[in-house]
């Protein structure tokens, strides 16, 4: 935690919201340690998880503090005074100045070359211009010496006229649009005895939910693309596959094979039955739950995921959910790499 503290000296990358951001992992690894060993005691206990909520908050509310008032760096007043003239001990801005004593010779305005545009450019900083480009003229497009049409043969160069700037193009995702869903598809090919769901969402189905027939073990069903929707499918099938899903929840009853779920956000996934396997890949969010018959029988690989988790029924009726491991320990053990489950999940 102590390294967020130094974000004063964090050179331009990263940004120091950024830089302070980044320890709250760091934190977060001990503090839920800390979580761990009082969780569930009265008193001090107590005392060390509100000590571990606290500290968090400070991190992340002094990252949101650097990302408003010092999102690149360290910054300065622009309008502050030399340090000779600053005034020194409490109340002497207000105390009255001495009788003749003389004021201090004002530095001359006039001049030229270099030395009189320092003095300009002095004068609007310590005055009350907004800063000491305050009152400057623009550069005008023909006036830009560095432009190819100044570069002529004979050496001398024909203003350009000034011309409007073209209208910059929007950067990717920059509108915040979503971009539309194609017609939706619920419907069965021959080829590959597969069932095609495709591009379904609350409004395309009726009460939100779209329902899909298995009529043979043979078939399989691929959902792409849905949002905000439940797909309900009937009947034993081979396998389920979501992909490119968010906020979708499928309810189906055996699966021979697997269940594979790729690049989703926000998911659900309900066996009323039996699937032997469940197959992660690339996926944020995402809640598997188990019956009675599957707890014992069902198996998980997962990679590039987060926020996994499972949840079943135990023997007294009531409903548990555990975390998925998304951290591991791994060692060089006599020329190969073990790996076990990190201790926050013990």
């Amino acid at each position: 935690m102590l390294a967020c503290a130094s974000w004063v000296v964090v050179s331009p990358s990263p940004a120091p919201s950024t830089f302070v951001k980044d320890t709250i992992g760091a934190s977060d690894f001990w503090a839920n340690k800390l979580r761990k060993e009082h969780k569930g005691k009265a008193g001090e206990g107590e005392m060390h998880i509100k000590f571990c909520d606290g500290l968090k908050a400070l991190v992340t509310d002094l990252s949101a503090y650097l990302k408003e008032h010092h999102l690149s760096g360290l910054a300065w007043n622009p309008h502050g005074r030399d340090f000779s003239e600053a005034a020194v001990g409490e109340g002497a801005e207000s105390a009255p100045k001495k009788a003749g004593t003389p004021a201090p010779a004002k530095a001359p305005t006039g001049g030229s070359g270099a030395a009189g545009i320092f003095t300009e450019l002095k004068k609007k900083q310590m005055g009350d211009g907004d800063s000491a480009a305050t009152g400057l003229k623009k550069v005008t497009r023909d006036q830009q010496t560095w432009r190819k049409e100044y570069n002529q043969p004979n050496g001398v160069g024909a203003a350009a006229p000034s011309q409007p700037a073209a209208p910059a193009a929007p950067k990717y995702g920059a509108s915040g649009k979503k971009k539309p869903l194609g017609p939706p598809k619920c419907e069965y090919q021959d080829r590959g005895c597969k069932w095609n769901v495709e591009n379904q969402t609350r409004e395309t189905c009726e009460g939100g939910v779209c329902k899909v027939a298995v009529t043979d073990p043979k078939q399989q069903v691929y959902i792409y693309k849905c949002e905000n929707v439940t797909i309900q499918i009937t009947g034993k099938l081979k396998s389920v596959i979501l992909d490119s899903c968010a906020k979708v929840g499928v309810v189906f009853d055996t699966a021979i094979s697997a269940c594979e779920v790729v690049n989703c956000k926000s998911v659900q996934v309900q066996a009323t039955n039996v699937c032997p396997s469940f197959s992660i890949d690339k996926t944020d969010g995402i809640v598997v739950h188990l019956s009675k018959e599957g707890v014992g029988t069902s198996s998980f690989v997962t990679s590039k995921s987060s926020e996994m988790n499972v949840s079943w029924q135990d023997d007294k009726g009531e409903i548990k959910e555990l975390p998925i491991p998304e951290q591991f320990l791994h060692k060089l053990v006599n020329g190969t790499v073990t790996s076990q489950v990190s201790d926050l999940y013990h």
